[in-house]
């Protein structure tokens, strides 16, 4: 845990937008250095310009975390300019939906490759410096929260990429978590499970390098899950504001799972009710059974024209 922010170091991908930006926000407004990473180079642009007018010590990198090099990069350039971060936000993501023999090999390489590999490389990058400076300085404290969401908790229907990502993203979250305390007191880890909260995530393709001016093609099934998270994320009552601040509050606290709505958990225990009790998969609609009867008709009309 850290209770004091001042003068230390945060090290945030995607802090272009959505949480990145939020804890980065918070981050200077308590004193801290800060590293943004992001791969929109604009966004990038704009969040530096606006933490270095709220007084805060600024190292902006344009990085693909889904490449080992460029994290590497990152790690050796916030050495250089700050030391070990005291802080390290494995933000970044992105999202798809549809069924899950629908996705491409790409649309696989692409959300692993940020979801998952941008967390792991952050982890091993960034891990055995924190660990470093923590032996030099019996005070030194160091927190590694890594974003995962609710998804990767529960298994929504046509959401199978992002859900195995996600779910990805908790259990080395967990692994790191108990990693850590094999080894020290001083640095430890969270795993932050949002539900839908306005961000960018649900246009994450626009970031995406490997598609077509005119955008991907898409199937039924993903064009449907695209509109189904557009709706969910953009009518979300939890700002993403809201979120980075349970973020600094577990990261004070030693918490190690983040919540952004806890009501969520109710499918989580459905979920291991099933697996402790030897249940197939209880049906995610029970509670919105219209939606279930509307995605399952559209899906099978189009499979059974006529």
């Amino acid at each position: 845990m850290i209770t004091d922010f001042k003068q230390k170091t945060a090290v945030l991908t995607g802090a272009g937008s959505g949480f990145g930006l939020e804890c980065a926000r918070i981050g200077a407004g308590l004193g801290m250095n800060l590293v943004l990473a992001d791969v929109q180079q604009d966004a990038l642009d704009a969040a530096a310009t606006e933490l270095r007018a709220a007084g805060a010590e600024v190292l902006a990198l344009k990085v693909d975390v889904s490449q080992a090099s460029q994290v590497e990069a990152l790690g050796q350039a916030t050495l250089a300019r700050f030391g070990a971060p005291h802080l390290v936000f494995n933000n970044a993501g992105v999202a798809c939906g549809g069924l899950i023999w629908e996705y491409s090999a790409a649309d696989w390489d692409w959300v692993l490759g940020v979801n998952l590999m941008g967390v792991a490389h952050g982890v091993r990058v960034f891990t055995p410096m924190m660990l470093a400076a923590a032996r030099a300085d019996p005070s030194w404290r160091g927190h590694i929260v890594n974003t995962a969401s609710m998804a990767g908790l529960v298994n929504a229907p046509n959401m199978g990429v992002y859900n195995v990502s996600k779910h990805a993203v908790v259990s080395l979250s967990e692994t790191l978590y108990q990693d850590l305390a094999l080894v020290t007191e001083q640095v430890s880890a969270s795993v932050l499970c949002p539900y839908f909260v306005p961000t960018g995530i649900s246009q994450s393709q626009r970031n995406r390098q490997d598609l077509p001016a005119e955008g991907p093609e898409l199937t039924l099934s993903q064009q449907l899950a695209q509109s189904t998270m557009d709706k969910a994320v953009g009518s979300g009552k939890v700002s993403a504001a809201e979120v980075a601040q349970k973020v600094f509050d577990a990261v004070t606290a030693g918490t190690f799972y983040i919540y952004s709505h806890p009501h969520m958990l109710a499918g989580v225990q459905t979920r291991m009710e099933d697996i402790l009790g030897r249940r197939n998969p209880s049906d995610p609609y029970a509670h919105k059974p219209q939606l279930g009867q509307d995605l399952r008709q559209a899906l099978r009309a189009a499979t059974h024209p006529g």
